[in-house]
């Protein structure tokens, strides 16, 4: 039996699946997380592109960088999933909008050269300086 995870936007507009495990989940620090969320840090998964797929309704898009597509909802405005030229095998997916985001802690900090110098890290996890990818 395949691994099965469920997420959404706010309002219930959109819907999506992922088919695959919960891991390489990283805490990002780049400033336009920052931005595009409202938030001091975006939470995000990445999954095979083919393990990820929308159930419910077209999100908007929005080009954030040269490489960078970000999808949320036109309606609540969540932010839902990025998909970059540079890893085009993978959709990067929102830990937060999973339906049980206790279930995909973190493993490392990435961009942490643009963290907030207030914001704490947990020395648990790895930081790195961009992204591995």
């Amino acid at each position: 039996m395949q691994e099965t995870h469920d997420g959404g936007c706010h309002c219930g507009a959109l819907r999506y699946r992922i088919s695959a495990p919960l891991h390489d989940i990283a805490h990002c620090h780049c400033s336009i997380c920052r931005r595009t969320s409202g938030g001091l840090v975006t939470t995000w998964i990445s999954v095979p592109l083919d393990a990820f797929e929308w159930l419910q309704g077209v999100p908007a898009q929005y080009a954030s960088s040269a490489t960078c597509t970000r999808h949320f909802c036109g309606n609540c405005g969540a932010q839902l999933a990025l998909f970059t030229t540079q890893s085009p095998q993978t959709m990067d997916v929102t830990i937060a909008t999973l339906d049980e985001p206790q279930r995909a802690p973190a493993d490392r900090h990435i961009w942490v050269t643009t963290r907030l110098p207030w914001l704490s890290l947990d020395p648990q996890l790895p930081s790195e300086d961009g992204e591995a990818l």
